[in-house]
């Protein structure tokens, strides 16, 4: 759909992603959720061909200078700022998929949801043992939120993965698969689950596969993940200096940076350059500096780092917490476009994940602009 504002796009997301938007009618698209698994309090939105994650149910969003119309039958719609028209959007329409169940009753859409608007995502194992102890759990974490609400299960089997995946790639022409998992005990750190799982949704349908987890104590696992059907890798960092680390995620700040590098560099070697990704959450506490530092250093191994706006979600202890301002997202962002371009790591390259999808950032406008 043809964007007719006089913003440029990346500008339009970046501020629409800081600042959310108010809905006039908030059943439009299909249903989104509060708290849970990110990206959550979201809906998505298509905006000059680019499908974002925008905040709808956060308090920033209910105050937001932005406003989407009701959708006409199609999910076209259009959005103003202040009063004044800026241009269209449409909403990706609700899922054939979610409308099936599995043969013992559990609707798909319990098993996976849709991202942005072709991208199926899922978390395998919907407990953490980070998430037991608020000593321990990653602050901006709700993993725990989707499951105590029962819109989901605690722990995806094989079988019920492959059935759903297959089903969203002939209903709706699902293009890639995020398999994301809570940390279990043990050295593996979720990526024997991952295995397993990615295997059978590969002899089910040929659908591109990332998995995420934390780095396993052994580099094997990135052999066997891969070996399993595991196109892509995530291992998200969020925060990157040790006093952000600490504070926010206390738990998972005892994996130290330097054993992220360590397992970055050895992921790289079996997956590829650019076939390995970090999520950072810009926004909780860490410098301009301090993220694009980090992000030299990873683009330097060959590892895509996914900045994205922190949100925060609902029932969490940083509910309250302010999301970063645009000018903020624009620093970072702009300088870290021309560093993955002039590398040669693009999200149009990687084969899955958060990173090709783009929608909880504006990085992939900004690198299309670079492109164009």
């Amino acid at each position: 759909m043809e964007n007719t504002t006089r913003l440029p796009t990346e500008v339009l997301i970046n501020e629409l992603q800081s600042y959310g938007a108010r809905l006039v009618d908030p059943k439009a698209g299909h249903e989104s959720r509060r708290g849970g698994g990110g990206p959550s309090d979201h809906k998505a939105l298509t905006i000059d061909g680019m499908t974002v994650m925008v905040p709808v149910h956060t308090a920033p969003a209910f105050e937001s200078p932005y406003l989407v119309e009701k959708p006409d039958e199609m999910g076209r719609s259009s959005i103003s700022r202040d009063g004044k028209v800026l241009g269209e959007v449409s909403f990706p329409l609700r899922p054939l998929f979610y409308e099936r169940s599995t043969a013992d009753g559990i609707p798909y859409s319990q098993i996976a949801v849709l991202h942005g608007k072709d991208v199926l995502a899922t978390t395998v194992l919907q407990t953490c043992i980070r998430y037991q102890s608020r000593t321990k759990t990653c602050q901006f974490c709700a993993i725990g939120q989707s499951l105590a609400a029962g819109r989901t299960i605690a722990h995806k089997t094989p079988e019920q993965l492959a059935e759903v995946a297959k089903a969203a790639v002939e209903l709706d022409g699902v293009k890639h698969m995020v398999m994301t998992t809570g940390t279990p005990k043990g050295d593996d750190r979720g990526a024997a689950i991952l295995v397993d799982s990615a295997r059978a949704i590969k002899a089910a349908v040929n659908i591109p596969i990332q998995a995420q987890c934390e780095p396993p104590e052994d580099d094997l696992w990135f052999t066997r993940m891969k070996e399993a059907g595991v196109d892509a890798l995530g291992m998200h960092l969020e925060a990157v200096t040790p006093e952000v680390r600490a504070r926010i995620m206390p738990g998972k700040a005892q994996i130290s940076i330097a054993k992220y590098m360590a397992s970055f560099k050895a992921a790289v070697e079996v997956f590829g350059r650019g076939q390995v990704s970090t999520y950072i959450l810009a926004g909780l506490g860490d410098s301009r500096e301090a993220i694009l530092d980090i992000c030299e250093k990873l683009v330097a191994l060959g590892v895509y780092p996914f900045v994205v706006p922190f949100v925060p979600i609902s029932g969490t202890p940083l509910e309250s917490h302010p999301a970063p301002r645009p000018d903020f997202m624009h620093s970072i962002l702009a300088p870290l476009s021309r560093m993955l371009v002039a590398s040669g790591l693009k999200a149009v390259d990687i084969k899955a994940g958060c990173g090709k999808c783009g929608a909880c950032s504006a990085l992939s406008t900004y690198e299309r602009m670079l492109t164009k």
